[in-house]
């Protein structure tokens, strides 16, 4: 691969500016990047955002009927919806609805509010979301990880066990905050801050999560009075052989038949599920088996009196409609920024997980799903919620693939589960006064292995090391601090890794590919020929901006005054350096600035600076900060072999 050589620095200076000769044709296409038009100014931007959020581009000037369907995607579908896609969707809603329940009571005892509200959750916000969502397979609803993110987060606030009331809520109002941030999120395209935090960084919570919670549910399996509030995993099993120890050695009554009734049924739904597995036909085994574990349990202890014994209970669960919690929410007080940071907390682990599920699944059915408008959606059904006595909803990733295997054809499955959920509490609450405590538990715990994915960290691992560390931080940070250092390492490592590429981005030097037109980096394609006496330069970075503008600027003058290679390997003095700006979306004044001393540098030396297809918002500041009329306008190019050529030009008539 041949390569030029640098001029020392002891070169004299130019005495003339040099004038490229170049035809018309090349001095239409100088035209075509310079006078490219203006970007839209930053409001103009905000408001397509909102528009785009609303109305879709190819229906933006058409009538309000659109604007409706675009809004309530039901609408639209609704109207072709045939008597087969129901049948489909009754069974679909039925089994779902057989999970849910007993789900939607375990997490509400999870998130340490009364068993109905956890029912409730799974009333107003699925309907919600069927009008307003794209997703046809998703389930709404209440989840173990978000119950378990209020019960940690807000227990800090309100004490659940000395003040129920206010602790309840407090859980409204960060509902309420949490739907709010989700509905703006949405209208104002904001989506990419949920994905702060990674794929890889979510593998790792998720698990940690998990653990976390399985630990917890220990309280509930072993009939354990005496528990701790923190959740990382040293304090919780440290609580558990203190309470048992206590209360065995103290003489107060302890029952092991919560344990044996809880592991009993455990495995049972353990079973039912490797049995649905192994057998695609007998899919609803696995989904109904709670509900049958509930149902058998509670007449279990019914028939036997076991409550009497020492078994826990839930005792009273109060049925009927949906309350209103509109008077109950709290917006003054010292705690009104604490519910909006837990709010803002939840809001993005709900988002992440949902679009996560959401996608999952419309990959598999082959539609696309449009984040921005679940976002809306679930704000939306999320604020309704507050409303209505709700806590959190968001997608479930067990309860999705029990509407996928049963063969949901669209949202009418979440209706058709929040009907029967709203007739459980109509009818059936009453029958769930001997339900175990136990059971609950179980239940929680046999839908925890679905949160730990131990093939997908070891992909991480494989592919890039340095989202695996993303992924293990916040795996111990869950486990052994707490939920918010958790999120904070992961966090924290994402950043650094984007932080890291922004500081040293990519500078390639490019060479012609022998027999195309085409100019790649020298490194990974080691046939590339550089041109004797020009260096073309390749920033791979989004924004040439304060964070990387110094270190691109000395790596260019490196390679021009200093890099052995060039000087070893020399065919001639180099004449000009050509900056491939293609991949820069921004840049900044620093960046400016950066690029006005290199070019002083390199002129001083007797080396014209090139710059080759710079995008639209990139050239509209060099013009306004007149750095276009510095270097010449001759010396702006649209392709890098255009930019070779003029500079080989000039070469051969100087010569």
């Amino acid at each position: 691969m041949g390569s030029v050589p640098v001029l020392e620095e002891g070169s004299i200076m130019r005495e003339q500016r040099v004038v490229l000769h170049v035809d018309e044709e090349q001095k239409e296409r100088f035209n075509w990047v310079l006078d490219s038009p203006n970007p839209p100014p930053l409001w103009k931007k905000l408001l397509g955002s909102v528009k785009e959020a609303v109305l879709p581009r190819q229906r933006r000037n058409t009538t309000w009927s659109c604007f409706l369907q675009s809004l309530f995607p039901i609408l639209g579908w609704l109207r072709n919806y045939k008597a087969s896609k129901f049948k489909d969707d009754l069974l679909a809603g039925l089994t779902l609805a057989s999970l849910s329940i007993p789900q939607s009571i375990g997490y509400a005892n999870l998130a340490k509010v009364d068993p109905q509200y956890g029912l409730y959750t799974s009333v107003v916000p699925p309907l919600i979301y069927a009008m307003m969502g794209s997703s046809r397979e998703i389930a709404i609803g209440p989840v173990a990880v978000v119950s378990m993110l209020l019960a940690t987060l807000v227990q800090k606030v309100e004490d659940p066990v000395a003040n129920p009331i206010a602790y309840r809520n407090f859980v409204f109002t960060v509902t309420f905050f949490a739907g709010i941030f989700q509905a703006t999120f949405g209208i104002f395209r904001l989506g990419f801050l949920v994905d702060f935090l990674s794929h890889a960084a979510l593998v790792g919570f998720m698990a940690g999560a998990a653990i976390v919670i399985g630990l917890q549910q220990l309280k509930g399996l072993l009939g354990i009075t005496h528990f701790t509030t923190k959740t990382d995993a040293v304090s919780v099993l440290v609580s558990v052989y203190k309470s048992l120890h206590y209360q065995i050695t103290s003489g107060e009554n302890w029952c092991p038949l919560n344990f044996v009734l809880g592991c009993s049924f455990l495995i049972f739904i353990l079973i039912t599920r490797f049995i649905g597995r192994r057998n695609r036909k007998l899919f609803w085994l696995p989904a109904v088996s709670p509900l049958l574990s509930v149902i058998l349990s509670t007449l279990i202890v019914y028939l036997s009196k076991a409550d009497k014994q020492g078994v826990n209970i839930i005792k009273h669960v109060k049925g009927g409609l949906n309350p209103s919690s509109l008077h109950q929410l709290q917006f003054h007080g010292q705690n009104v920024g604490e519910a909006a940071k837990i709010g803002l907390i939840c809001a993005i682990i709900a988002l992440t997980e949902a679009v996560a599920v959401g996608r999952s699944f419309a990959s598999v059915k082959g539609y696309h799903l449009d984040g921005n408008k679940e976002m809306l959606s679930m704000g939306v059904m999320n604020i309704a919620g507050s409303l209505t006595s709700c806590y959190v909803a968001t997608g479930s990733f067990s309860r999705t693939a029990v509407n996928f295997s049963a063969g949901c054809q669209t949202a009418i499955s979440n209706i058709v589960m929040a009907i029967t959920v709203f007739v459980c509490l109509q009818l059936f609450t009453r029958l769930l006064y001997y339900t175990p405590v136990a059971i609950l538990a179980s239940i929680i715990l046999s839908a925890l292995p679905g949160l730990i994915d131990i093939s997908e960290a070891f992909y991480i691992w494989k592919v890039d090391k340095f989202d695996f560390l993303a992924s293990l931080g916040a795996f111990l940070g869950v486990l052994f601090a707490s939920v918010e250092i958790g999120l904070l390492v992961a966090v924290t490592i994402s950043f650094a890794k984007i932080l890291i590429q922004s500081i040293r981005p990519g500078v390639e030097v490019l060479g012609r590919v022998p027999s195309t037109e085409a100019f790649c980096d020298v490194t990974q394609y080691p046939m590339a020929i550089s041109t004797p006496g020009i260096i073309v330069i390749r920033i791979s970075s989004g924004s040439f901006c304060f964070a990387n503008a110094n270190f691109v600027r000395e790596r260019i003058l490196k390679w021009v005054t200093e890099d052995n290679e060039f000087k070893e390997n020399a065919k001639g003095k180099v004449k000009a350096v050509i900056l491939d700006m293609a991949n820069l979306m921004n840049v900044d004044t620093s960046g400016i600035l950066a690029l006005e001393e290199l070019h002083k540098r390199l002129q001083s030396r007797g080396i014209e600076l090139a710059m080759v297809n710079p995008r639209w918002l990139v050239i509209h500041k060099l013009k306004l900060a007149h750095f276009v009329d510095k270097i010449g306008k001759e010396w702006i190019f649209l392709t890098v072999g255009e930019a070779v050529d003029a500079c080989l030009n000039y070469k051969f008539s100087s010569a």
